[in-house]
């Protein structure tokens, strides 16, 4: 979703053995930590950089996670957080 210029994408962290994993569930962009807050400050840099290379190459933005393999559907027990993902962009047009 877009509001005004900034992108809201939802975050999901999830526990694998000693490590975390997040994901961007609306455009399937991953990352990992050693603790929770590594895995969403690594995830929200990851889905930053997409945004900007999507954009830029005219790459589809929005490529969701199938519903089945979303960890809020497959393995929700693993789930320690879900947050919001805002993403303020300076869209520029250039000719």
């Amino acid at each position: 979703m877009m509001q005004n210029n900034t992108f809201v994408f939802t975050g999901v962290i999830i526990k694998e053995n000693n490590e975390f994993s997040s994901i961007c569930i609306e455009i399937d962009v991953a990352s990992e930590g050693l603790t929770p807050e590594e895995a969403k400050s690594n995830l929200i840099e990851a889905v930053s950089l997409y945004l900007e290379s999507a954009i830029e190459n005219g790459l589809p933005v929005f490529r969701p996670v199938p519903k089945n393999e979303s960890p809020l559907m497959k393995s929700p027990d693993q789930v320690t957080e879900v947050f919001d993902i805002k993403i303020s962009l300076d869209v520029k047009v250039h000719v």
